[in-house]
């Protein structure tokens, strides 16, 4: 009798987690094309990722503080990880990807991003020795041959080489987010921890423009999309409170229903968030070649994805910000 009311919680987990998981991946798939509304209209990408993690530092400040529940000590003791993880897993990757979409198409640039976890299997074998799987091997070439087509490289299409090497950028701060996910529980809350990290990622964002070290400029004109202009406080507050802030909270709540493996799969559907919400905003679409591409190198993470061992038990994975993002 226990099995089967086991059973049945799994499965109301699974029923609610799910869509609770899209909605996380769709939320965080639309900030590209947000953001690039702002930078065409004169913000720097500085200006655009700093009101972004602003904006969602302060709405999480609240939760994150109550899920501590006055266990001040694990803060202190878990500082240096939430400091790695707001200044490179947020901050660095979020400011790599919109400074990739002010020059390429969104979703081309989520998709560079998105090939991270290939980039952990290849820092597991370099730094620890751990060989990967066949399927993660098969997996990583699938993916490469993916991304040759998608960049138009076959057809001599002009790449834009800084778009690629700051999408790369954010491909190498998204595999340190899931570097230090993978770290044994230290006790943090993961709600503690997202907000934690946008704060202190919001702050060293904040004091890298006034030092002059992160250019920042923005302007308060309308900023103009595929459908028509909107005041600058839309999209500023589409990218801070709905691509961040929200989808960091749908993001945790449906990991713990799913478990990780099962929301990180679907994370993947950020991609074609990304994509759809750069036709709405911004009338980008692929061509065919680029699509089948774009095909390839999910199947090439999902490849790459099933070939890692099966985690013991579920933790907390963010669909991605650029969240990363």
């Amino acid at each position: 009798m226990s099995t089967v009311n086991n059973d049945t919680v799994v499965s109301q987990g699974v029923r609610l987690g799910l869509p609770l998981a899209i909605g996380a991946a769709f939320a965080f798939g639309m900030s590209g094309g947000w953001a690039r509304g702002l930078i065409d209209a004169g913000w720097t990408p500085g200006a655009a990722v700093t009101a972004r993690i602003w904006v969602a530092a302060l709405v999480l400040l609240i939760p994150a503080i109550l899920s501590l529940r006055g266990r001040w000590g694990v803060l202190r003791r878990n500082v240096g990880m939430i400091a790695a993880y707001g200044l490179l897993a947020v901050a660095a990757t979020q400011l790599c990807y919109f400074q990739a979409v002010a020059v390429m198409d969104v979703g081309i640039a989520l998709l560079i991003e998105y090939t991270a976890p290939i980039a952990v299997v290849l820092w597991l074998w370099v730094r620890r020795g751990e060989r990967p799987s066949r399927r993660s091997i098969l997996g990583a070439v699938v993916a490469f041959v993916g991304l040759v087509l998608m960049l138009d490289i076959l057809t001599g299409a002009t790449v834009n080489g800084a778009g690629i090497l700051w999408a790369l950028g954010a491909m190498v701060g998204a595999a340190t987010y899931f570097i230090l996910s993978a770290k044994a529980d230290t006790g943090l809350p993961p709600i503690a921890l997202a907000g934690g990290g946008l704060l202190l990622g919001a702050i060293g964002l904040a004091v890298a423009g006034l030092i002059g070290v992160l250019p920042i400029a923005w302007t308060t004109n309308d900023i103009e999309y595929r459908f028509g202009s909107v005041p600058w406080f839309v999209p500023v507050l589409a990218i801070g409170l709905i691509a961040t802030a929200l989808a960091y909270m749908l993001g945790i709540v449906s990991t713990r229903m799913l478990g990780s493996r099962l929301a990180s799969f679907i994370a993947l559907a950020e991609v074609v968030a990304a994509l759809l919400f750069g036709w709405l905003l911004l009338g980008q679409l692929p061509d065919l070649l680029q699509m089948f591409g774009g095909v390839l190198v999910l199947a090439g993470v999902v490849v790459v994805k099933l070939g890692e061992p099966a985690p013991a038990a579920a933790e907390f994975v963010e669909p991605l910000p650029t969240k990363t993002t």
